[in-house]
């Protein structure tokens, strides 16, 4: 099996903290750490953490933290053969503080200068022996076009769709699958009849909304359903829906009911909420099948 993502890659600092301060407080640290992070960047570090070959097409500067960010893709086992270096340009950068106790966090976090990924640097021949695409949109033209591509060589699509950003809605139209967030359902700005009729008149076969401890909600044409959160002592939150996305496509490769896919999906993001950042709480396939028979053996533990 092999999946190709392109999207953003980010560099994190998270610092975690007893409470998080008010103005002109200092407050000291607790711990702090350094890790890979982004939408489809993480995902796919999921699905290499599964079992699955990964490759990554981005930008990054010639910065530190684009020397980091590889470093990242290297230490996941993801080829980031496809990630573009530009010269004289920053990484996309976020810095993060979680409260301990809570796993509430606030980012601040900087945008990268670098030109986007064009066309011609993807190349012709990036869907060579792929199982499936999955894209976050944040660079419309590319990402239409490699959905447009995906489409036409009937490897399966799936968008990562965190905002209605400008270009999303219409990307999503060649997609197979669309796993959102909260926001995009909510700047959808449609009520629960309206936003199914929405959704599935863009041609997705499942679309699927994570409502972060409150689970998710999923549409297909023929059915709706929510699957509840599994329970656990919550450290941080940063990077449960990308590890979401990640799972979610393993369970699409593994051509489980869809049911199965969320519920999966869902013990994935939930173990990785119970480490600092987006992905050392990433956990195995092994992991992941003791968590699920030990919360299935124990009933009001999901």
């Amino acid at each position: 099996m092999n999946v190709i993502g392109i999207g953003m890659c980010a560099h994190d600092c998270l610092v975690e903290v007893a409470r998080y301060p008010k103005a002109d407080e200092k407050v000291e640290v607790v711990s702090w750490d350094e890790q890979g992070g982004g939408p489809v960047a993480t995902a796919l570090a999921t699905l290499s953490k599964l079992g699955v070959s990964c490759s990554f097409h981005g930008i990054a500067g010639d910065d530190t933290e684009g020397n980091r960010i590889r470093q990242a893709f290297r230490a996941a086992g993801v080829d980031a053969s496809g990630l573009r270096t530009r010269p004289s340009s920053r990484s996309h950068f976020s810095f993060i503080v979680v409260e301990k106790g809570t796993g509430r966090r606030t980012i601040f976090w900087r945008r990268p200068s670098g030109r986007e990924l064009t066309r011609r640097e993807l190349g012709h021949a990036f869907l060579r022996g792929a199982d499936f695409l999955l894209l976050d949109g944040l660079m419309k033209d590319v990402s239409l076009y490699a959905a447009k591509k995906a489409r036409a060589a009937g490897v399966p699509v799936m968008l990562d769709a965190g905002r209605v950003r400008e270009g999303m809605v219409e990307i999503a139209r060649h997609c197979d699958y669309l796993v959102g967030s909260e926001t995009f359902a909510r700047e959808m700005g449609l009520d629960k009849v309206g936003f199914r009729k929405k959704i599935l008149s863009l041609g997705v076969k499942a679309a699927t909304f994570t409502l972060g401890g409150r689970g998710s909600f999923t549409l297909t044409k023929d059915d709706c359903f929510e699957t509840p959160a599994f329970k656990v002592k919550v450290v941080d939150t940063t990077g449960a829906g990308d590890v979401f996305h990640g799972a979610y496509v393993y369970g699409l490769l593994q051509k489980w009911e869809l049911r199965k896919v969320v519920e999966f999906a869902s013990a994935v993001a939930a173990i990785k909420c119970t480490k600092v950042g987006g992905r050392k709480g990433i956990p195995t396939y092994r992991q992941v099948s003791a968590f699920m028979r030990s919360r299935h053996g124990a009933p009001g533990q999901r």
